[in-house]
């Protein structure tokens, strides 16, 4: 895990607080303007091969198979590094998908999935979180809950009553509200917490609406580039989070079995491959402002993103 000190405009020391050594210039940007790394599926690096498969639909139907959950462990491992280890590296945005396993006799334990469930429940990780929070109180993170799973028509509300309420406890005064933030004023009223949920919880006024994550669906780098650029020019007068997925995705049909069938291969070595070159290309962009990936810890992705700021400098 690394990432390079700043080459450009920005200098930065140490990207566990990048936000912090920030030019002052940038305090009073709005978040929804600066260039804020981000991971996908950010808690992959859990998966656990004893869990039901959880996508795609095709595959759940064989779970029973040992080989076959560990096939998607190896190509659904997005990230390489637990949650603390992402925020040491600067990353600062969270896609936190969130599954119900099915006849769990705890009824409200939840756990993350991207194919299988992870082997840490919910709230261990979001506890993980907050300690880190609270050591780094100056850098402002966004926690952005999905895709919920397995939350069953007769137990929804009470699944979603139970997640929010735990979140709300937990962060308490360091949520920071709906509005326009910069880090000056997150930083003037001891914030650094955005939390957003997509689900109606308009009841929840410390809940952030859906974040817009805009993705190729695609393994071919020619088509994240296309539906980034689609991206950057519909998000271009935005007031509000945006999200430029540079992640790759695996078909949902039988192309799929392309990949998965490389004994030798799994979806990281794909990543490694296709980063560097994506990462090239991002450093000629310009208007993006949460930019999500794969292997979000590796040399270069963190630096790149928040050098990307430096267009932020000029007059």
């Amino acid at each position: 895990m690394s990432a390079d000190k700043g080459k450009g405009n920005i200098k930065i020391a140490n990207y566990s607080d990048w936000m912090s050594q920030l030019p002052s210039k940038l305090w009073t940007i709005p978040l929804f303007k600066l260039a804020i790394p981000g991971s996908h599926d950010s808690v992959s690096y859990d998966l656990d091969t004893s869990s039901a498969i959880i996508e795609p639909d095709n595959l759940t139907r064989f779970s029973w198979i040992y080989c076959l959950r560990r096939i998607v462990r190896t190509w659904g491992m997005t990230q390489e590094y637990n949650i603390t280890m992402q925020l040491e590296a600067g990353v600062r945005y969270f896609d936190l998908r969130i599954a119900r396993k099915r006849n769990d006799h705890h009824p409200t334990r939840l756990y993350f999935y991207h194919g299988l469930c992870t082997s840490t429940d919910v709230e261990t990780v979001l506890r993980e979180i907050h300690a880190w929070t609270v050591a780094h109180p100056k850098e402002v993170i966004i926690l952005a809950f999905s895709n919920f799973n397995g939350f069953e028509k007769s137990i929804k509300e009470k699944l979603h009553n139970h997640l929010i309420s735990f979140i709300k406890t937990l962060f308490g005064s360091k949520l920071v509200p709906p509005g326009i933030p910069t880090l000056q004023n997150c930083w003037d009223q001891g914030k650094n917490v955005i939390v957003s949920y997509d689900y109606p919880a308009n009841h929840h006024p410390e809940m952030w609406k859906k974040i817009t994550y805009y993705y190729a669906n695609s393994m071919d780098r020619a088509q994240v580039k296309s539906k980034i650029s689609e991206a950057l020019g519909k998000e271009k007068t935005s007031n509000y989070f945006f999200v430029c997925g540079l992640n790759m995705t695996l078909p949902a049909d039988h192309r799929i079995l392309i990949y998965i069938l490389r004994l030798c291969d799994s979806f990281p070595n794909v990543i490694r491959r296709g980063l560097p070159k994506l990462l090239k290309w991002l450093k000629q962009q310009s208007g993006v402002n949460i930019v999500a990936s794969d292997l979000a810890t590796r040399k270069d992705f963190v630096s790149t993103v928040v050098e990307l700021n430096s267009a932020l400098m000029k007059p």
